[in-house]
């Protein structure tokens, strides 16, 4: 038996115009979906937040692109209509396997929702439900509180993405009228009012119901404030200036409240997409799971299979759409090769890395690999919060001047090399975090790079140590490299050795200065 697909209206904002119905088959549900743009922030994830529970699968649904070019070969059209297949094809993964899907959707899933998208790739395929959630229109009539239509009037409602001569005809003729779509349209949607004549009467709602809803004559609007979620009304005009109604009403509110900062995807240049058969190598940050970026959270959602070190998989959260392949930490070049071998077979692999994949981590592996063997697989890097700066914010900001990062291993260069540069760094008066400081094969060897840093530097250079930052054992200690015990540290530890210009406030902080007497 199969899975239940459901769209799940759940309101133009206001987290108590979300159904009881919406509310409990979020909760019931198995797996939970929803879009987002590449900055990785749903609002209808944050919207759903308080019904989901604990144990669910959440698909992320990263639009490829929203408002920027794309280089598709299908211009804007063929991006979208690609990503809305292969989410499809995701969702009825799921579906296929007996577990019921919600589609969550802001406002209402078939008003200029993209749930509708799914449902047209789905519903005949699957038992599948509908629940309604209540309009934007509707939010923005109840905010600007005067009724849209009344008697035999006619709504009409119009998208902003109409040129500006068909929209003032359409405008011009109706009783009353909401335009959707805003955003990057208004100008052109102003003007349509304008050359309709019905701008004196003509409102705008900002994010209706929410906490940041904001409303203003239309004519009042800087337009470089206009997000997506607004809208145009033209209210009815039965309910106008000098009718028994609206002399009774209350005016609109006007909001004073200072406008929002323009969207995140303005100017953000698209990466170059993920596709079937590739491998986008994904950094997942030091340890908690708020500093892995939106990014690779969207990376780690659209993937197939997982690839990676048995601990650092064990990071992502659970999806059984996919698979994971844990293997040994030492293995790199044979994960990259499995990672490239089922990418060229098709399938979309994300190779996972702690920290950022770039920094002694699984990026240069694949690179390397695929330069060699696989030349026509797609390899993308996605970067990642590495260790030295997660260390370095916990304690202040000891990376604040010229700085370097050296790792201590020797298992890919030789004993005297690291030896060398890290005399030569120290010589050069650089911060020096250290990587992969001391480990169970080599304990001697921090103790070997703590007297060669002496033969350069004062017994008093700070030291940070950092270990498990970001995860459940973290912990800090700020010393001094002549007090440094290189016997308490491990592999979880990052060691950081100050230049002359490092210091220690008052209050236990570290930092670099930026400038030298």
């Amino acid at each position: 038996m199969t899975g239940r697909l459901y769209g799940v209206g759940l309101g133009p904002g206001d987290p108590e115009l979300v159904t009881v119905k919406a509310a409990r088959l979020i909760g019931a549900a198995d797996v939970v979906a929803f879009h987002a743009a590449r900055h990785g922030r749903s609002v209808a994830r944050g919207l759903a937040e308080p019904y989901l529970r604990a144990g669910q699968v959440e698909e992320l649904l990263v639009y490829p692109v929203t408002t920027e070019t794309t280089d598709h070969p299908g211009g804007y059209q063929g991006a979208i209509d690609e990503f809305y297949a292969a989410a499809a094809e995701r969702l009825a993964a799921h579906l296929d396997a007996g577990r019921d899907v919600v589609v969550l959707a802001e406002g209402d899933p078939f008003f200029y929702g993209s749930y509708m998208h799914m449902h047209k790739r789905l519903a005949h395929r699957y038992p599948t439900e509908v629940v309604p959630g209540v309009t934007s229109v509707s939010g923005a009539a109840a905010v600007l509180g005067r009724p849209l239509v009344e008697r035999d009037e006619v709504l009409t409602v119009l998208p902003g993405t109409l040129p500006t001569e068909e929209l003032a005809a359409w405008l011009e003729t109706a009783d009353s009228a909401a335009v959707m779509k805003l955003g990057r349209t208004f100008p052109a949607v102003r003007d349509a009012f304008a050359v309709a004549g019905v701008l004196d009467r003509a409102w705008y709602v900002e994010r209706a119901t929410t906490d940041r809803e904001r409303v203003l004559p239309l004519a009042d609007v800087d337009p470089e404030s206009v997000p997506y979620f607004s809208l145009a009304l033209l209210p009815s005009e039965l309910t106008g200036p000098g009718n028994d109604a609206a002399d009774l009403a209350s005016p609109p509110r006007v909001s004073e409240a200072p406008p929002p900062s323009a969207t995140p995807m303005a100017g953000v240049e698209l990466p170059i997409p993920v596709g079937v058969g590739s491998v986008t190598v994904v950094g997942l940050g030091p340890g908690a799971r708020w500093w892995t970026t939106p990014e690779a959270a969207a990376a780690l959602a659209e993937a197939d299979d997982l690839v990676g070190y048995g601990p650092y998989l064990d990071r992502v959260a659970a999806n059984p759409r996919q698979v994971k392949h844990p293997s040994d930490n030492r293995v790199e070049a044979e994960r990259a090769a499995a990672a490239l071998a089922m990418a060229r077979a098709g399938r979309r692999v994300a190779v996972v890395s702690s920290g950022d994949p770039g920094v002694f981590a699984m990026a240069a592996a694949v690179l390397e690999v695929a330069a060699a063997d696989f030349p026509d697989v797609p390899v993308r890097v996605l970067p990642g919060i590495t260790a030295a700066q997660a260390v370095a914010s916990k304690v202040g900001a000891p990376l604040g001047h010229d700085f370097c990062i050296l790792s201590l291993s020797d298992v890919l260069k030789p004993w005297d090399v690291v030896l060398d540069r890290l005399r030569h760094a120290a010589a050069a008066d650089l911060v020096i975090a250290l990587y992969n400081p001391r480990s169970k094969a080599r304990p001697h060897q921090l103790f070997e790079a703590r007297e060669a840093l002496l033969e350069v530097r004062d017994p008093g250079t700070v030291v940070v140590v950092g270990r498990d930052v970001g995860g459940p054992e973290e912990s800090l200690t700020v010393t001094t490299l002549g007090d440094l015990d290189p016997g308490t540290v491990d592999m979880r530890c990052l060691v950081m050795i100050g230049s002359t210009r490092t210091r220690v406030t008052p209050s236990g902080q570290v930092y670099t200065s930026r400038s030298y007497p």
